[in-house]
């Protein structure tokens, strides 16, 4: 087993696997840019080490530095976490060839699947269904023709991306040029690659996509499924497992297929087959597959009963995964809300400031993943994502009603949040009923936020008075015992 493992990440990712570290006996090193210095993940670690400013091209993204910072702290192996450098086959290869272990996949797998028009050739080859398009073409004659071939509406996306970017839905003809330039250009920004693909577009398609895990003796199997179609401009908000559009016969031949995918790749560590499924005919389709550990991954954790950070540097090590396909089911019913720092009713613009209050929720079948406290600053340097609010049940109707209850005693000012906003997608009926598909969110759900109450803007005033001016006193007239120390209460306690 590791002695030392550096993380090439930050927030709740990082301390996820800080803490997964911990119970493993391993010690951590975390790395920073200058905005992090006074960061969780930072005081989390066992020793840290500044990698430069905030831009992450001159911290989180620098391959050199951060491998520096491996050999500085005699840290025998790194973990991407997800983003960043997670699915970048350079730094991979890099890592392996500083003597180092990369905890995820092969640079060679992460190289096959990193490109979005080579993986479905693959996938092709495999016999994994995909998504009728066309790669490999450039000028808009042919994407003109492609797209008349296989029918409007459209997706051009990025060729060497993901997570949304460097995609456009393309609905006309007369829409293909300005798509197309867009699509590039994005893609160049986001990726460094501006090749593009088509593809047909499923409006009313449910994003489902599985889990696999395999160690470096070649045994390979998946960890079942997560609904993934509460999404918003394709990035997800909301992801549940088991899947409420599943039958056992569809879940087989997903899993199955997600399974080959992986395998034609020789892939092993943790990754994420995705597809998208047509819910009129059940038919699936390969969509991606992610190399690396996803944001989600915690409702398969309690739905499976396993660690997957861990399992991911047992494998590293050099362990064998100890189960087969007859040994793994779900039990129960989990869902993962994410709470972000973002303006639902402006346009879901990043919420910068000051973290007032921060109070997660606790209870039975409660997790918070977090990198944030009160005090904390949101910078607009990095992704606005505050916590991952994951919940399980016995079944489907009691995960929603825990999470919608978790929901309502998460306490966050200081920035604006989509808190209300989830809440009112769980109390829709089309959620309930489990028929939200990827469009969903965009043309079908009108929400108008809910006026803060008073009680609220109270709170939110005291928490600002105590953390703007931490040695004021408020008196706590309800405390009988004058020689109390709540006599003299702060306006937190207050």
């Amino acid at each position: 087993m590791f002695r030392k493992i550096l993380i090439a990440n930050r927030g709740e990712i990082a301390i996820r696997i800080m803490r997964a570290c911990k119970e493993l006996g391993i010690q951590t090193v975390a790395v920073y840019s200058e905005a992090d210095k006074n960061s969780l993940h930072v005081q989390f670690a066992d020793e840290s080490i500044l990698l430069g400013a905030a831009a992450p091209k001159e911290s989180y993204l620098n391959i050199d530095k951060i491998i520096d910072a491996a050999k500085q702290t005699n840290a025998d192996a790194i973990h991407p976490g997800y983003g960043f450098l997670s699915e970048n086959a350079s730094f991979a290869a890099a890592v392996d060839s500083a003597k180092l272990t990369f905890i995820g996949p092969s640079a060679d797998s992460i190289r096959a699947m990193g490109d979005k028009a080579e993986s479905k050739i693959s996938m092709k080859k495999a016999g994994v269904p995909t998504v009728p398009g066309v790669e490999g073409i450039e000028s808009e004659k042919d994407f003109k023709k492609a797209a008349k071939e296989i029918g409007y509406p459209v997706l051009v996306k990025a060729a060497a991306g993901g997570g949304g970017k460097g995609m456009r839905v393309v609905n006309t003809e007369s829409e293909m040029i300005e798509s197309l330039e867009a699509a590039r250009s994005e893609a160049l920004n986001a990726f460094g690659d501006d090749r593009v693909l088509i593809e047909k577009y499923l409006p009313n398609a449910h994003h489902i996509e599985f889990q696999v895990f395999g160690d470096k003796n070649g045994n390979l199997v998946h960890l079942f499924e997560r609904e993934c179609s509460a999404q918003r401009r394709h990035q997800k908000i909301i992801e549940e497992t088991p899947s409420p559009l599943l039958t056992s016969k569809l879940r087989k031949e997903m899993g199955e297929a997600a399974v080959a995918a992986a395998k034609a790749v020789g892939y092993f560590n943790a990754g994420t087959v995705e597809f998208i499924v047509d819910p009129d005919t059940l038919k699936f389709y390969f969509l991606e597959m992610n190399t690396r550990l996803q944001v989600e991954h915690p409702i398969t954790e309690f739905v499976v009963g396993l660690d997957l950070v861990q399992w991911q540097i047992r494998i590293a090590a050099g362990e064998k995964f100890p189960f087969t396909q007859k040994d793994l089911f779900q039990r129960g019913h989990a869902i993962e809300c994410r709470v972000y720092a973002e303006d639902p009713a402006g346009g879901f613009l990043p919420s910068t400031g000051r973290l007032l209050q921060f109070i997660e929720p606790r209870g039975p079948g409660i997790r918070v993943d977090s990198g944030f406290a009160a005090g904390n600053e949101v910078t607009h340097f990095y992704d606005p994502l505050l916590a991952k609010l994951i919940v399980d049940g016995e079944n489907r109707e009691v995960a929603i009603q825990r999470m919608k209850a978790a929901l309502s005693e998460f306490v966050v000012h200081g920035v604006t949040t989509n808190i209300d906003f989830m809440q009112s997608v769980l109390a829709h009926p089309d959620f309930q009923n489990g028929e939200v598909t990827t469009r969903w969110v965009e043309t079908n759900f009108n929400w108008k936020p809910s006026e803060p109450t008073l009680e609220i803007l109270i709170a939110a005033a005291l928490a600002d008075q105590t953390i703007t001016n931490p040695k004021s006193k408020i008196s706590n007239s309800n405390e009988p015992d004058p020689y109390s120390p709540w006599k003299a209460a702060s306006g937190f306690r207050n």
